[in-house]
């Protein structure tokens, strides 16, 4: 009796397509709620100049901007779903992930204007797909190539995850995948992007200055008192859904594949580090946001998923719960 009445998000969410659909459209009405109530973000001024010629071409705020935006998070959003299923992430088919991804994409309207953040997350995932097929094999330079030429071209967007490429190198080695080769071929693709990246810089302008094409420059000053109430909250709920989640995800850790596991370290290494550089270079932590959201969502999907039990499908109710009270305090607060 007990086992018949334990609500199941795979049983009533994720195969539901009706519910899916009305998720999907909270998500959206959400996005939309935020352009219509004008309560835009500040997008903050970048010396990146690629990003300042994104926002001449593509003006923040905007109603263009938005939907492009929600261009990239549908396609980042299905890719997502697309590398979990490819490679069994969550030894399960689920729409979790995509749905998660959308609502925090969604709830923070930070991100409804960082249009390179999201072409730079598509590009991440990509290299992703890559690099997690090199999965026991040290003959794998030219994905090695590959997947740090698409981080690397990341970096131009984003120039601190630039300080991701080593962190990549730690993952050939838990993929069982470092070599020679492949640490000589991700040098190869780290580098290339920015020799043709400043090659055209100095074509069309030959005054090079460094301070216009690489912003490195880390500003360390986060002081929680000067963050409004409910985001302190909300920041800390989401830690602490976080720490739940990893609670469930390596309660049942030995039930995964050798493989599985290793991808699944390497995410949550690959969260720790980009967190760690948002707070580094807080001028430009809402670049960081999208690529935070992903890595997000496939970790605390993975227990929600596979813990069918009353307490994470809780959890995860109180999760979608605190985004929709999240938005609704942005129009209570001035």
């Amino acid at each position: 009796m007990r086992n018949n009445t334990r609500i199941s998000i795979k049983k009533y969410i994720v195969p539901s397509i009706p519910i899916g659909v009305l998720l999907i459209g909270t998500c959206l009405l959400l996005w939309v709620s935020a352009f219509v109530g004008e309560r835009f973000a500040t997008v903050p001024l970048q010396k990146n100049f690629i990003l300042v010629f994104l926002q001449l071409l593509i003006k923040p705020n905007t109603l263009i901007s938005n939907l492009v935006a929600i261009v990239f998070c549908s396609i980042n959003a299905f890719l997502l779903s697309q590398i979990n299923n490819r490679y069994t992430i969550i030894r399960s088919r689920t729409f979790l992930p995509a749905l998660i991804f959308m609502l925090l994409m969604s709830s923070w309207n930070e991100t409804h204007s960082a249009n390179g953040s999201h072409a730079a997350l598509m590009l991440f995932i990509i290299s992703l797909f890559i690099i997690f097929s090199m999965f026991h094999d040290r003959k794998t330079s030219e994905q090695a190539f590959l997947g740090s030429f698409l981080i690397s071209l990341c970096s131009i967007f984003i120039n601190p995850l630039i300080f991701i490429i080593p962190i990549f190198w730690i993952g050939f080695m838990m993929l069982k995948s470092f070599s020679l080769r492949s640490f000589l071929g991700s040098i190869i693709g780290t580098l290339t992007p920015w020799i043709i990246y400043l090659a055209c810089y100095y074509f069309f302008n030959s005054n090079i200055n460094l301070q216009q094409i690489i912003n490195l420059n880390t500003t360390i000053g986060i002081r929680p008192l000067s963050f409004p109430i409910f985001d302190l909250i909300y920041i800390a709920a989401l830690t602490i859904i976080m720490i739940i989640s990893l609670a469930g995800m390596f309660s049942i850790y030995s039930r995964d594949a050798i493989h599985t596991r290793k991808k699944l370290n390497f995410l949550l290494l690959l969260l720790i580090s980009i967190a760690v550089l948002s707070i580094l270079y807080k001028d430009q932590s809402t670049l960081f946001l999208p690529i935070i959201a992903f890595l997000y969502s496939i970790l605390v999907s993975h227990p929600f998923t596979l813990k069918q039990n009353t307490f994470y499908n809780i959890v995860f109710i109180v999760f979608f719960a605190i985004n929709i009270i999240y938005v609704i305090s942005k129009y209570i607060i001035l």
